[in-house]
């Protein structure tokens, strides 16, 4: 077994050095010498230089001993960056359904009728917000009342078929189908100039369409109210902020007008970008109506949602519950194969001892192989660990997110867990008698 003693030797011999002069001193009979300072301790770069020697005694047993911190700060590291970036995806689902949309409707008031509007939409109020900063899409929604008349895909009546309810007949602008975010299965939606013209076309969702019988506009299919035939141009699906629209025929607003004598829109439907809700909801009441905003209640998202944190805070938890089990391991790893090193060199630690290094020269060479060994561990795992997120993140097609300050505290946590895991085995070893050390080798 090599040893390095080059420390203690010379030490040792200066001391012996030191004690000879204090005796011949004091035959002399010059009195006390002065007092000068011991030299048989260990100076920090002997410290620095016996514990390096003992880490690379045994690349085999270092390597094993690093592994453990490895992958305990590796496991550490992707755990908490998979909850971050667990946590940025399911804030992203949220801001792209919960938080992107504002609905302006007209404020009712109660009266002796019962309740009534006190605001009327403007026509072009879409026009109006989409000027206003945040917003994105805005579209009109009506309720159209067709009276008693029957929505169906042919004009025969025939008296002994069993009664069916028609289906909900609705007036948009078409801007609207983008600003609730919905789909055409097949054909397309009415644009500008059906509205301007007020055409007799509409649009049906989809499972208006399976109960009209219609699954193609290819040959031009038709609906009528009451005997008024509407020809079909489009279906739609997949609408997020207005599901009934599913279940509806959809007017243009100007044929609504027309046919139906459609008076004022029922709601305003906007799209807005995330964290523009508070901005919007005070301004479009004013863009509406600047001499009396209060007409108009507006709904919009709040800038923080509690379901969207709890479920952040909840996935956080589990994660760093599983890094800290891992990370538990990795420190259990370094204690036993540190024990066993201190096993192993009995021997030395007793000749070590007997050439003049103190309990504490010894715990503190123990200490710093530890420390070492959990700083190199803690480095390459956090490398390893920020690797492993960016590499999943981007295979996944996630935005991979990661606290830096994460990767840096990984790799000094790796020392901390050295420390922790080095007490123990290094008070064990400064702990051996040289002559028990020495006649057990």
């Amino acid at each position: 077994m090599k040893i390095s003693l080059r420390g203690f030797g010379r030490k040792a011999k200066l001391a012996e050095l030191a004690d000879t002069a204090d005796a011949d001193s004091a035959e002399a009979g010059w009195g006390a010498p002065p007092a000068i300072p011991r030299a048989d301790r260990f100076s920090l770069q002997d410290l620095l230089v016996e514990a390096s020697f003992g880490i690379g005694a045994k690349p085999s047993r270092l390597i094993m001993t690093t592994l453990g911190t490895v992958l305990g700060i590796a496991s550490l590291v992707v755990t908490v960056g998979f909850a971050q970036t667990a946590a940025g995806q399911i804030a992203n689902q949220f801001d792209a359904v919960a938080a992107t949309q504002v609905v302006v409707a007209p404020a009712t008031a109660q009266g002796n009728g019962g309740e009534r509007a006190v605001g009327v939409l403007p026509w072009d109020a879409p026009e109006r917000v989409e000027r206003l900063a945040g917003v994105e899409r805005a579209g009109l929604v009506a309720e159209v009342d067709v009276r008693e008349l029957a929505v169906t895909s042919v004009p025969v009546n025939d008296p002994s078929a069993p009664a069916v309810l028609s289906p909900a007949v609705v007036a948009t602008t078409a801007e609207l189908l983008d600003a609730v975010r919905g789909d055409v299965v097949t054909g397309r939606y009415f644009d500008a100039g059906h509205d301007l013209r007020g055409d007799r076309v509409v649009v049906l969702g989809m499972r208006a369409a399976e109960e009209l019988g219609i699954n193609r506009v290819d040959s031009q299919p038709s609906v009528f109210i009451g005997e008024t035939s509407y020809t079909v141009i489009g279906i739609i699906k997949g609408v997020e902020r207005r599901s009934d629209l599913l279940d509806s025929v959809i007017l243009p607003m100007g044929t609504a007008r027309a046919d139906f004598g459609v008076s004022a829109p029922a709601e305003l439907q906007v799209q807005i970008a995330v964290g523009a809700g508070s901005v919007v909801e005070r301004q479009a009441p004013i863009a509406l109506s600047p001499n009396a905003p209060e007409n108009f209640d507006v709904t919009a998202p709040s800038t923080k949602s509690s379901l969207r944190d709890n479920i952040q805070a909840d996935i956080n938890v589990v994660f760093l519950i599983l890094g800290g089990i891992a990370l538990l391991a990795g420190g259990l790893g370094i204690a036993n194969v540190t024990m066993l090193s201190v096993m192993e060199r009995v021997g030395e630690i007793g000749l070590r001892r007997a050439l003049g290094a103190t309990r504490r020269d010894i715990a503190r060479q123990f200490m710093i192989e530890s420390v070492v060994i959990g700083l190199l561990g803690g480095l390459i795992g956090s490398a390893l660990g920020v690797f492993a997120v960016v590499i999943v993140s981007l295979l996944q097609g996630w935005t991979p997110i990661l606290d830096p300050w994460l990767a840096v505290g990984s790799a000094l946590l790796g020392a901390v867990v050295g420390l922790a895991a080095g007490a123990l085995p290094a008070r064990r070893a400064s702990n051996i008698e040289p002559i028990t050390a020495l006649r057990g080798s």
